[in-house]
């Protein structure tokens, strides 16, 4: 069974699908990266309805959702608020939070406030400081041709980071620490129409490097000890989101697991996608022995 509509929030309206309402298991919704991003990479991940209602929105401002112009609204007590309309207009009394990249510094943020009814979270490739990203990235860089490393400094100082010189340099970074496999699919063409870069620019800032906006302080790591509920964390060898720094949450969180997909940068759930939909399914049944599920 599948449906799709509109539920009212904060500031206009956000496009939801969701997949097999009929299923038993507790659902699972996910949140998708960015911000400002969409959640249509993510729709492989439709996939766990097998076992589970799955459902996925597009957070306001981008994807087929509502894209107000009040600059105000893009900030992430909006987007905790945001989670919670959603979960209320849609009943989803208990529910599993799976999140992606910027996704899980939504899941950390929500779940920080104790909602009532989460089952277990998943933190995807997670970005949960920002100064730990920041220094992620600078060590990421030096692994890179010194060309490369030297456009991407020279932009950022002289704020050109929308030249055709920083986006080359983009792409042979997003080639190791992104997605690694070729050639590139045709969906990220139709991606770049539903991202929404003043999201992006207001809250992270112009470059995935330096974090210039509203998120720039956000650092939650002294927190994980607060979130008891089972939690996955996951993360490709080459992810920008490195193991070593997601390993470290991991070891913050009381009740926590950590996977490393061997294959994969940023996007396991698409350079690996058996393999990411195998560990994500047996996790929830994992749970089931703990849990109602």
């Amino acid at each position: 069974m599948y449906e799709e509509g509109y539920v009212d929030v904060t500031g206009g309206k956000v496009w939801f699908e969701f997949y097999n309402k009929n299923s038993s298991g507790t659902p699972v919704i996910i949140l998708h990266g960015g911000p400002g991003s969409s959640s249509y990479s993510l729709k492989g991940l439709k996939e766990l309805s097998v076992d589970r209602p799955v459902i996925i929105y597009d957070q306001l401002g981008c994807g087929k959702s509502s894209r107000p112009t009040d600059p105000s609204l893009w900030r992430i007590d909006r987007f905790v608020e945001e989670l919670s309309q959603v979960r209320h207009a849609l009943n989803l009394d208990e529910v599993h939070i799976l999140g992606h990249s910027w996704g899980t510094t939504l899941a950390a943020a929500y779940c920080l406030t104790k909602p009532s009814g989460v089952k277990s979270v998943i933190f995807s490739s997670p970005c949960l400081s920002a100064p730990l990203w920041e220094q992620d990235q600078k060590r990421n860089i030096e692994k890179l041709p010194m060309e490369v490393q030297e456009t991407i400094k020279l932009c950022e100082e002289n704020g050109t980071t929308d030249s055709k010189e920083f986006k080359d340099a983009i792409k042979v970074f997003n080639k190791e620490f992104v997605y690694r496999k070729e050639p590139a699919p045709e969906w990220i063409k139709e991606n770049a129409s539903y991202r929404n870069q003043e999201v992006y620019e207001i809250m992270w800032g112009p470059s995935e490097f330096s974090v210039q906006g509203n998120l720039k302080t956000f650092d939650c790591t002294a927190q994980l000890k607060d979130i008891t509920c089972p939690t996955l964390y996951t993360c490709g060898r080459f992810d920008e989101a490195t193991p070593e720094t997601t390993e470290y949450y991991s070891s913050l969180t009381p009740n926590s697991n950590f996977h490393v997909f061997e294959n994969s940068a940023h996007m396991p759930y698409l350079e690996e996608p058996e393999a990411y939909l195998k560990v994500i399914r047996c996790w929830y049944q994992s749970l089931s022995e703990n849990l109602p599920n």
